[in-house]
């Protein structure tokens, strides 16, 4: 974990006018660690001379703003602390800090974007509210922009379930945008997940901006969903840059009158996967979804039977839908091993989630 010394200059280099990420791990790559850059570069011949005089002078009033924005329930992340998400430090231009309100946790968890138009058909609404409390009763965290139309539809459909959902913001962590999603960014954070951003504490909402967090809206998550999406919609830019980051991009197909449709249409031409169903999705993201999982702390399902934990997961279970919180009671196991459990065992075939946000036993026995 980062020490409040090191994060110290982690923050000043966030602070750097005109370094991006790329052009920041090129910088530490040449000079080991924020703390040397500063140290060394300012007398580093080979730098700029405005990022030299820079360096000479950190920005140590905002930093100090910066760090007074963390406490209980909020937390700064760099890039080289262990709780980073996996899967979006292997973006090529991942940010090199993540401002976090809520559960840290919830960003490794295995997650689905869902993007799509602010103005959606009043089906289009429902749908995405459909498709995410599925895809989070069946164990995803559902991963969108907190943006008016889809995007607020897929978090509330994944709090309808009790499941977790992030919200990546194009401001800072201190400014929700738009404000009147303001109570729903808290049931978020009150619901186990996360708000997100690289931008500092006091940012606000600058056009670029929203741009460039859909790389980390795509770059969390296995798969982007898009629901409902003009031809010239920002959603295709974040299932743009999935495609680029080798995730899966999944696209809900329309009528041929609805020009919200055409988006769609056009993903599904480049090599989109279509999707009908919740489980459409689950299925294509099984092997992703095993693998991420193998790499928790869930115990393993083999082709020779279960582990003696998800043997005493399954004996808590009935034929009618459990809710998860009854798991974990049931069980003593901890609610994250239970989650990452349901979800292998659904996979298996082993158990359903209901639309109630419960699970159910199948007829499937372990061997």
């Amino acid at each position: 974990m980062t020490t409040r010394d090191e994060l110290h200059y982690w923050l000043a280099l966030l602070h750097l006018p005109g370094i991006g990420p790329v052009r920041l791990r090129e910088l530490l790559t040449r000079h080991d660690s924020p703390r040397r850059l500063f140290e060394q570069g300012a007398r580093d011949s080979e730098l700029e001379p405005e990022l030299r005089a820079a360096l000479r002078a950190p920005a140590w009033e905002e930093v100090e703003r910066d760090l007074a924005w963390a406490g209980t329930g909020r937390t700064i992340l760099t890039v080289d602390d262990p709780r980073y998400p996996p899967l979006l430090a292997q973006v090529h231009d991942a940010p090199p800090l993540l401002f976090v309100h809520g559960t840290p946790e919830a960003l490794v968890q295995p997650q689905l974007a869902m993007v799509g138009s602010r103005n959606p058909t009043p089906l289009g609404e429902e749908t995405a509210q459909q498709f995410a409390r599925a895809l989070a009763g069946a164990g995803l965290t559902i991963t969108s922009g907190l943006a008016l139309g889809i995007d607020a539809a897929a978090h509330r459909g994944a709090l309808a379930a009790k499941g977790q959902t992030v919200a990546v913001f194009g401001t800072g962590p201190d400014r929700i945008y738009p404000a009147r999603h303001r109570d729903l960014a808290h049931a978020i954070v009150d619901g186990g997940g996360a708000l997100v951003s690289e931008y500092p504490p006091g940012t606000p909402p600058l056009p670029g901006h929203f741009p460039r967090r859909n790389r980390i809206i795509s770059g969390l998550s296995l798969g982007t969903l898009v629901v409902e999406a003009a031809l010239r919609s920002g959603s295709l830019l974040t299932a743009r840059s999935a495609a680029e980051q080798g995730r899966e991009v999944f696209a809900i197909p329309g009528s041929i009158h609805n020009p919200l449709a055409r988006g769609c249409h056009r993903l599904i031409r480049d090599g989109a996967k279509l999707v009908e169903t919740a489980q459409d999705v689950l299925e294509e993201l099984a092997p992703q979804l095993r693998a991420v999982l193998a790499q928790e702390s869930a115990p393993e399902v083999s082709e020779f039977g279960l582990d003696e934990d998800y043997r005493r997961l399954l004996d808590c279970l009935d034929f009618a839908p459990t809710a998860v919180d009854i798991l974990v009671e049931r069980s003593g196991l901890t609610a994250d091993a239970v989650s990452s459990m349901l979800l292998l065992l659904e996979l298996e075939g082993y158990v359903a989630s209901a639309t109630g946000g419960g699970y159910a036993r199948t007829s499937k026995e372990s061997l």
